[in-house]
This record gives structure tokens, sequence and C-alpha cells, in this order.
């Protein structure tokens, strides 16, 4: 029993010390180095394209659908096994075919569900050819142009091999403010 108590006791020492180290000082560490002059401009950067960032309006092109409201992240718990999940996919499904002007067997998959994280800034080369019409159409600008701005969007395979080439809604989005 005495040893089973000096067991317990170290390791309540040992989580004691690592939940000083990682939760209390790592973090005020990088703080502080965050607040040092020529650094502290940059630390509280928020221009970034890794993370999704979904506009409202006809003249942008949207993301998945998240269950995150940034800079919170996380999905559902629910999986394709779930009637409640089903619905909210072919309600996500419909509405996609209606602001499209599609049929719903034309709207990708990637287009109402959402992804592990809820914060994925890409979509599926797919679901960005789907929204051109519409883009092109609320901004005045000529499809081809449209057309020509997913394509260059367009991410490679992560390492060459990994995943499917996707396209980065935020740096569209950006790319599409600019060429107005």
């Amino acid at each position: 029993m005495n040893n089973l108590l000096k067991q317990a006791l170290a390791g309540l020492r040992v989580l004691l010390v690592l939940t000083v180290v990682t939760g209390v000082l790592y973090p005020t560490a990088v703080w502080a180095v965050s607040r040092l002059p020529g650094l502290h401009d940059h630390a509280e950067a928020v221009d970034t394209t890794l993370v999704a960032v979904d506009r409202e309006g006809d003249e942008w092109f949207h993301t998945r659908p998240s269950a995150a409201s940034p800079p919170a992240s996380g999905g559902s718990n629910k999986g394709e096994h779930d009637a409640g999940y089903d619905a909210v996919v072919a309600e996500r499904r419909a509405a996609v075919a209606r602001r499209e002007g599609v049929p719903a067997d034309r709207v990708p998959d990637d287009a109402v569900t959402a992804s592990a994280s809820g914060l994925d800034p890409h979509i599926s080369a797919a679901y960005a050819d789907l929204q051109v019409p519409r883009v092109a159409r609320a901004t005045g600008l000529g499809e081809d142009l449209v057309r020509r701005l997913v394509a260059d969007s367009v991410d490679g395979r992560g390492g060459g091999v990994l995943g499917e080439p996707g396209v980065n809604v935020t740096a569209l989005n950006r790319a599409l403010a600019a060429a107005r």
C-alpha cells in the first residue's frame, strides 16, 4: 500500500508540474515574446488564408458548411447513420441547388458536409465551378475571368500525393475582390 501511495503522489507531482509548464509558463512566454517591439504588430495579424472565412452574398464564393463559429473550431458529432444529419444534409443540398440554380444531384458532397474542424478554407474544384455562374452574374465580371480566378486558386495535393486538389475560398475571394 505504501508503494502505491508513493506512485500516486509521484504521478500527481508530475501532473502539477506539467500543468504549470504547459498551461501557464509556455503560453505566458509565447504571449510575452509576441509583445516585443517589432513583433507585436505581426503577432495580432488576422490576415490568413488558413481559416475559412465565409462571406455573405451572391458575389462571393461560399465555403463548406460549419458547425463552428471562429475563432472556435469543431464540427458536429453527427455521422452518416444519424437520421437528423441526413435531414440536415438534404436541406443543405436543396438550399445550395436553389442558390446555384442546378438540380440537387449536381451539388458536390463537400457543399453540404462540414469539415472536421469546421474551419477548413478549401472546397473541391467541382463546388467552386458550380458557383462560377452565380458569382459572375452578381459581380458583373465575365465568367471566363471568374473561371480563371478559380483555376489560379487551386492548390495541389499535399506533398504531391495526399488528398485531392482543392480551392482555397478565402484566397479566391481576395482575388475576386482585387479583380473588381
